[in-house]
């Protein structure tokens, strides 16, 4: 049961990332907006969306799990960075649900991938 958990966990994180992959890909401006009003380089859209997608297919597939999770937890931090805004509830709700999945990225850091993984 645990071995289950754990690759549905990270199916289900993995789709967040693979889901922002495609989102950054398909409508790269809402992403290079929050860059621009952050005063970052509106290109870094292009190095999140590659990261990603690999960390993503990383997390599917169960490949280098715990420093892809690990990396995730740190990703996470820094984009929330992005959301805090106090006045903006709905901001703040995606500020808090960056750093619940950093930390659902840093039990899969600690834990590893399970059973149910690509080895080589």
């Amino acid at each position: 049961m645990a071995d289950l958990a754990v690759l549905v966990g990270r199916l289900l994180i993995a789709a967040l990332f693979l889901g922002g992959a495609a989102q950054k890909l398909g409508d790269p401006e809402p992403v290079k907006g929050l860059l621009a009003g952050a005063g970052w380089p509106v290109w870094l859209w292009i190095p999140a969306m590659l990261y990603n997608l690999g960390a993503g297919m990383a997390l599917v597939t169960g490949v280098a799990v715990r420093p892809v999770a690990a990396s995730l937890a740190g990703y996470c931090a820094v984009t929330s960075y992005f959301h805090f805004l106090p006045d903006d509830p709905w901001q703040m709700t995606i500020f808090v649900k960056n750093w619940a999945i950093a930390g659902g990225c840093l039990v899969l850091a600690a834990h590893g991938a399970g059973r149910f993984a690509l080895r080589r």
